[in-house]
């Protein structure tokens, strides 16, 4: 039921207009099965699309996977303050642009955001109305479990991205709010309601 002093839903999260979520969490939590879940259960939300130096791998599809760009153009979109966040990974260049998401905003529409912790940082200086949101694993056996399970990586690389992992757990503090991925659409629901402050 609606309140009609504040037109909002009695547990809804927020009563101020729409926001950027920054989405984060360690490798192995579920981050892409989540927020897949949330494009299609909340379409209305404009979602971010990263411009990076890197390649298209088969498939992918400019503006809609990347936004695939030289890095004369990136360090000119850095130098510009185009970005919210950039950072260097694997050898290539990774940044949020800054212009779609306020101008989503500024159009009335919730934006959500899916990087790594040291991205989170960033947004949370030059955005400091930004909600962050840490997705968490139920447990961190649970963790340890999805990242060896799946056997195709040499365990020097497992080890690296459990190492990685226990730093970005230990950033919990930073962030607003955790959604314990334990259901994917029990944490989709979970999420939209940070997002939108909507109860589904």
């Amino acid at each position: 039921m609606i309140d009609t002093r504040t037109g909002v839903e009695p547990g809804s999260v927020r009563q101020d207009g729409p926001r950027l979520t920054v989405v984060s969490g360690p490798s192995g939590v579920g981050k892409s099965s989540v927020l897949n879940e949330l494009r299609e259960r909340a379409p209305e939300i404009y979602f971010s699309v990263s411009v990076t130096t890197r390649r298209p791998r088969a498939g992918e599809v400019d503006g809609a996977h990347y936004h695939f760009v030289g890095v004369s153009e990136f360090e000119r979109m850095v130098a510009a303050g185009e970005l919210l966040e950039h950072a260097r990974y694997a050898g290539n260049c990774y940044g949020t642009p800054r212009g779609p998401v306020e101008d989503a905003l500024a159009a009335g529409r919730d934006a959500v955001l899916e990087i790594e912790l040291q991205g989170a940082r960033q947004v949370r200086r030059s955005m400091p109305e930004a909600r962050l949101v840490m997705l968490l694993p139920p447990s961190w056996e649970e963790l340890v479990q999805r990242l060896t399970g799946r056997g195709t990586e040499d365990p020097e690389v497992v080890e690296a991205r459990l190492r990685t992992a226990r730093e970005e757990l230990a950033a919990e503090p930073e962030f607003d709010d955790t959604v314990v991925n334990a259901d994917v659409r029990s944490a989709t629901s979970e999420l939209i309601r940070l997002v939108t402050g909507r109860r589904v």
